[in-house]
Formats: structure tokens, C-alpha cells, sequence
């Protein structure tokens, strides 16, 4: 139980680094303190919703597939790692951010979701325990999206896609795990 704890939390920092990292950006605009705590309410919301939806349909996959279920959510992870690394390298010019309010904010909040979609998958798909998955990925990236707005507001460009860089490797290193027996 303790093993599963400390890996969800692991990956839900992991998946959260690109809240931190895109958040950082969105903090060097110079939001207030009410927009910040919005922004990452929103996107802890869709954290958990998200992956929630994963999880559902990677037990579905789970129940039909057995092992190459497992051999799947390995490979989605590696991807999903190589795809936030990736993501990570690119210009600031490739990589827009949208206003942070009404749609602008939905789209923002879907757009750095997606990664957890893809772990709830799975996740689900190898049996995690639906509500601490589901809670860990959404407080994680809330209190990360907040300290990437904080901090971007403050320091206006320090760690910029290192996070996101990190956040990938974690989850490539978990999906390889899985993939090796």
C-alpha cells in the first residue's frame, strides 16, 4: 500500500510538471491572486477528471486484454514520457499559451490534462485504486500549477521547460518498468 502511495504521488508530480511548467509562463503575465487560485483549481478539476476517465476505460480494456493490457499501459507511458520531453525542447514560439480566463482557461486546463488521461489509461489498465489515483493527480497539479504561477510571477523565467523535461523522463522511466519484466 505505502509502495502504491509513493509511486502515485511520484507519477502525479510527474504528470503535474507540465501544469508547473506552462503555469510558470502563465505567471510571468502578472495575474492576481484570485485568477492564480482559479487557474489552478481548473486544472486540478480536469486532473482528476481526466485520468478518472482513463481509469474506467483502461479497466474495461483490462478485463479483456490481461497481460497485453499491461504491456499497453507500459507503452502509452513511455510514450506519453517521450511526447512531454519532446514537447518540453521546443521554441516559445511553438508552444502558445491561451488567455487565462473563460474558454481560454478550459482549453488550458484540457491541453495539460491530456497526459493524465493517457496514465489513467494505464493506470486502470493495471488495477490502481481509482479514488487515490484520481486525488493525488488532481491536488498535485493544482498545488503545482499554483507554485508555477507564484513562482513565474516572481522570478519571471528561472526554470522555464526543465519541469516539464523532468516530468517526461519520470513517466518514460515507469512505462519502461513495465515493459521490462
Amino acid at each position: 500500500m505505502v509502495n502504491e502511495i509513493v509511486t502515485l504521488l511520484i507519477m502525479a508530480t510527474a504528470l503535474g510538471m507540465d501544469a508547473f511548467s506552462i503555469a510558470l509562463g502563465m505567471g510571468m503575465i502578472g495575474l492576481r491572486y484570485k485568477q492564480i487560485f482559479q487557474i489552478g483549481v481548473t486544472i486540478g478539476a480536469f486532473h482528476v477528471l481526466m485520468p478518472l476517465i482513463g481509469i474506467m476505460a483502461g479497466k474495461l480494456i483490462s478485463q479483456h486484454f490481461g497481460m497485453l493490457a499491461t504491456m499497453i499501459g507500459g507503452g502509452l507511458l513511455v510514450f506519453l514520457g517521450l511526447q512531454m520531453a519532446y514537447s518540453s525542447l521546443k521554441s516559445e514560439e511553438e508552444s502558445r499559451m491561451a488567455s487565462p480566463e473563460g474558454i481560454g482557461l478550459l482549453v488550458f486546463a484540457i491541453t495539460v490534462s491530456l497526459d493524465s488521461f493517457s496514465a489513467g489509461l494505464s493506470l486502470g489498465v493495471l488495477g490502481a485504486k481509482t479514488v487515490l489515483t484520481v486525488l493525488s493527480f488532481g491536488v498535485m497539479s493544482m498545488l503545482l500549477a499554483w507554485a508555477g504561477l507564484l513562482t513565474g510571477s516572481k522570478f519571471k523565467g528561472i526554470i522555464g521547460s526543465y519541469g516539464e523535461l523532468l516530468g517526461g523522463c519520470i513517466l518514460l522511466g515507469f512505462g519502461i518498468k513495465l515493459l521490462i519484466p
